[in-house]
């Protein structure tokens, strides 16, 4: 029989799992400081594998059911979007977001929707006491007798009350928090966080019990934790929002289940949270006309959104102009003034130019490009944009408008809000649009008015 000899020390990282033959500072896969630990000794002689008679015959693909596994709705449907149209039987879902953005009201209200909905829910917060929970629960409206709650951090007791009360959704918040007394470390090691995620996972697939597990992010915003946490389970979801806004994103990173490019919106409120189906009012104006406006039509997922850019210009007499934005590019924004100045010759280089987003959004795909710089030309010129007017395209260097993504969605989208004017590639290039709404260059003083 043939054997082998194994190595007799080896080394392996606890966030990714690569392994070497000696010990390093520095993880070669990662790039992550000391993260690679000794897993000890492995001496003695191994016998090669034995061949097994398989329980299950190979089968051809061709002759493999496609119908889609059954979901069972959540009660939200932003986050059933997300998820693929609702939660997969036995699924693990991962979702993180920032401290504080409202990872825990947003599944407390997944958990009393759920409950609502005939099924018993496991909710177990390692973060907060039973009285802290209710308190929300309370406040939000997220009260139901399916609804169970349970504060512990240790796994054992953990797996207890899932046998206890035998959920049909599990959640747990968050798994940084729980600790299993199998392996060495504190709640929070990456060697804890792995093995907990693991236990639980194995547990979700065992009896088709869909968990919704909590993960913190660092300080760059990345899930904490060995990344082979997101290789374990089937859905890495994102919460994400700015604090000075009520407007709060769902995004799937990863998703076994369905596409990665649905997006659930949430208003955050202070009776909870709230979904927004139709978001388009978010993000415009009151709808006044008003020199410094353009609307685009912007992508979040596979959403189509209009978005209303404002621009404000200032004379200055300092050698160097500010340029300030918010939720655009800044870098973007300084090559499409440029742009505007060289092709289009509105002078900008002598004026304070200040440009922001309604509703906190941010925008930074290239299709706002236009509308930007539309934005700017109607400031300078104090002189609105037409009503009804919608700008699509991205600006070349050369103040070409090229064509973007998904154009006609975006088209279908402006039109079914009001937007009967889209002003896009129909125009050649950035002077000949400016030209179609009347202006073509900043008069200089004494000169006729450029409209």
């Amino acid at each position: 029989m043939a054997t082998r000899k194994t190595m007799t020390t080896a080394f392996r990282c606890t966030e990714c799992g690569w392994t070497t033959a000696k010990w390093v500072g520095r993880c070669g896969e990662c790039q992550q400081w000391g993260t690679v630990v000794e897993q000890g000794a492995a001496t003695g002689i191994v016998t090669s594998v034995t061949a097994i008679a398989p329980a299950r015959r190979a089968t051809p693909i061709t002759s493999i059911d496609t119908s889609e596994a059954p979901r069972r709705t959540s009660g939200v449907g932003e986050f059933d979007r997300v998820l693929g149209g609702g939660v997969v039987p036995g699924a693990a879902i991962l979702l993180s977001g920032e401290p504080g953005v409202g990872k825990s009201t947003l599944l407390l209200e997944v958990a009393s929707r759920s409950a609502g909905a005939g099924q018993t829910v496991l909710y177990v917060s390692a973060e907060e006491s039973l009285g802290q929970v209710r308190l929300r629960a309370e406040r939000t409206g997220a009260l139901h007798d399916r609804l169970f709650l349970a504060s512990e951090t240790d796994l054992a007791t953990v797996l207890g009350h899932i046998d206890e009360v035998r959920p049909d959704l599990l959640i747990v918040d968050s798994v940084q928090t729980v600790s299993s007394s199998l392996t060495d470390g504190v709640a929070g090691h990456p060697s804890q966080v792995r093995e907990v995620a693991s236990t639980l996972i194995r547990i979700a697939k065992e009896r088709d019990l869909p968990v919704i597990i909590v993960g913190h992010v660092t300080k760059d915003g990345s899930i904490a934790g060995p990344r082979i946490l997101e290789h374990l389970v089937d859905v890495v979801c994102h919460f994400e929002g700015d604090r000075q806004t009520s407007l709060r994103f769902v995004r799937a990173l990863k998703n076994r289940f369905g596409a990665t490019d649905e997006v659930g919106c949430f208003d955050m409120t202070g009776d909870g949270i709230a979904e927004v189906p139709d978001p388009s009012a978010l993000f415009l104006g009151h709808g006044s006309r008003e020199a410094g406006t353009c609307v685009t039509i912007a992508l979040e997922g596979r959403r189509a959104l209009p978005v209303e850019v404002q621009a404000l210009t200032i004379p200055t007499g300092a050698p160097n102009p500010r340029r300030i934005v918010s939720g655009v590019d800044g870098a973007r924004v300084a090559m499409i003034l440029a742009v505007l100045e060289k092709r289009a010759r509105v002078k900008v280089s002598d004026l304070d130019v200040y440009v922001s987003t309604v509703g906190g959004v941010r925008l930074t795909e290239p299709a706002a490009d236009l509308a930007i710089a539309l934005a700017v030309a109607s400031a300078v010129f104090d002189h609105p944009n037409p009503s009804g007017l919608a700008a699509i395209g991205e600006l070349s260097l050369a103040g070409e408008i090229r064509a973007v993504t998904q154009h006609e969605q975006r088209r279908v989208e402006a039109g079914r809000v009001g937007y009967r004017s889209i002003l896009d590639t129909s125009s050649k290039d950035l002077r000949t649009a400016l030209a179609d709404l009347g202006r073509l260059h900043r008069p200089a003083p004494g000169d006729e008015p450029g409209f």
